[in-house]
């Protein structure tokens, strides 16, 4: 499971003209999910968001995670994630979950945030999205479970 985050002022998602997720500060994060991933990979990527320390202490230092500062999370599927362009141009989505065992586990990622105290926003699986964000930094981090 890979979840690539970018630091935030602001992040939303829009699809067909309404925009089901809004955040302000926080964290905007894309999940994919491959085949071998399983609720313990959900559960172990949000604790990693969740205690990733990419936010500015009071010294402009980035010393805190989002639970210590905003709360706030955008959590978008994105199965483009586990693209692979080893043979050319045209990348191979072969090493990408189907969308009938991914969506239970994003889901699961969003459950979990949740439970430990964030104030999550999502995108809506299965249909185009339009993510629109304030990348603050800037700062982005890609990690994998």
């Amino acid at each position: 499971m890979r979840g690539l985050v970018q630091r935030v002022r602001e992040a939303s998602v829009t699809v067909d003209g309404d925009q089901v997720g809004r955040i302000g500060p926080g964290l905007c994060v894309l999940v994919g999910v491959t085949h071998t991933d399983g609720e313990a990979e959900a559960h172990k990527l949000a604790e990693k968001i969740w205690h990733l320390r990419v936010m500015d202490d009071d010294a402009g230092v980035m010393n805190r995670s989002v639970a210590d500062t905003t709360r706030e999370v955008l959590v978008v599927s994105q199965f483009t994630l586990y693209g692979d362009t080893n043979g050319g141009r045209r990348p191979s989505w072969i090493a990408a979950a189907r969308p009938e065992h991914a969506e239970p586990l994003v889901t699961a990622v969003v459950d979990q945030l949740c439970t430990l105290g964030a104030t999550v926003a999502t995108g809506r699986f299965r249909t185009e999205m339009l993510v629109s964000l304030v990348n603050d930094g800037p700062v982005t981090v890609l990690l994998e479970v």
